[in-house]
Order: structure tokens, then sequence, then C-alpha cells
């Protein structure tokens, strides 16, 4: 199913068709975790995401799974995904899968849709329980392994040294900097090579 929305790409507005299995990744925001992720996670496209989710439509309404701090993996509709608590609207970016990899999608969204209610998964490793909103997106097409996992890195590309934004969440958890695990952020999935860019989302 599809739902036409309106959209923005390359300074045009275009009336365009969102479907179910598309990918929606905003922009960083000014908190602390948002901009900490995008400061380790740049990939030279000039992207500047920290979060991303999967489209699902039902009954002509616009749903998107994601997974997101206090909230933890959820379903909700498109107008709360774009905005803030306050009604502020979040910069996104719509994208979707090539035909050759589009064939897993309604697994992908049975996937994610059988871990909601899970919680966020603060550590970043895969391991531990939860999960933080690339991961799961990698965990809903893993059967089809469209997303791989990366060595991760929490430091600063300017400096060499561990982000202090990085180094502050890993302190309240308790638990040393998992650098060098493997796993996955929106940044890196933007710029997959599986993905088609589909335009800005107002």
């Amino acid at each position: 199913m599809a739902l036409t929305v309106v959209l923005s790409g390359c300074n045009n507005t275009n009336d365009l068709e969102l479907k179910t299995g598309d990918l929606l990744f905003r922009g960083k925001t000014p908190s602390s975790l948002s901009t900490a992720i995008d400061d380790v996670t740049q990939t030279g496209e000039g992207k500047h995401f920290s979060h991303v989710g999967i489209v699902e439509i039902n009954d002509c309404q616009v749903f998107v799974i994601h997974a997101e701090g206090m909230s933890g993996v959820c379903r909700e509709s498109l107008n709360a995904f774009l905005s803030d608590d306050k009604g502020e609207n979040f910069y996104v970016e719509a994208y979707r899968l090539g035909a050759k990899w589009s064939g897993g999608i309604s697994e992908a969204i049975q996937r994610a849709s059988g871990v909601i209610g899970e919680p966020y998964n603060y550590t970043y490793i895969i391991e531990d329980s939860g999960y933080y909103c690339s991961e799961l997106i990698w965990y809903a097409f893993a059967p089809d392994s469209v997303f791989s996992l990366e060595p991760m890195t929490f430091k600063d590309p300017a400096t060499g040294d561990f982000h202090e934004g990085w180094m502050e969440h890993y302190k309240k958890l308790g638990i040393a900097i998992p650098e060098g695990m493997p796993g996955c952020n929106p940044n890196g999935m933007a710029a997959s090579d599986k993905l088609e860019f589909l335009g800005v989302v107002n």
C-alpha cells in the first residue's frame, strides 16, 4: 500500500507515494545524545542524521515504527514522528530500498512490530536488551542482510579522542565505552547504495 504525501526534493515540491518499508531519517537535534551520535558517525555524504524509523501504512494512515528514548520501540503516527513535544518540526528525509532489496519488506515490518514495547538500548551494544533506532532497522532486515554491522567508534574525528558527550554517557551507565564493537548508525544507513533518496518530508 502507498499513500501520497507532500515531499520536497531538489528545491521542488512534489507529490510522492510514501510506501510501507520506506525509511525516514531525522536530522540531529540540539540534545547532547543526538549531537554525540552525529558528531562521530559522519560519512562524508554531508548528511547529519541521528534517528531513523520505518514506515508502515495501515488503512490509509501512515505510521512509523522506531526506537526512541523513554518510549523504546514504538509505533506512532507520521505527524508525531515529524515533530517534537513542543510542536517544532524535525528535518526528515525519506529513502526507499532499491528493487533488489524490497522483497523482504513485509517480513521486516513483522519483525519490527514484533518487538514493539521493548526498551531503548542505551548501551548501543547489540547483545544487550532492547533496541536503539538503527539497530531496530538492522534487525528488521537482518534475514536479507540489507544492512551490515561495522565497528563502532565514539571518538571525535577532529581530535581522535573520545567524544566528551559519549564519555559522559557511559560514565552515567557505569560501563566502558564499547569502542570497536559491532553496531550501526543512521548516517551510515542513509549512505547505503541500497537506498534511493526520495525527498525531504514537509
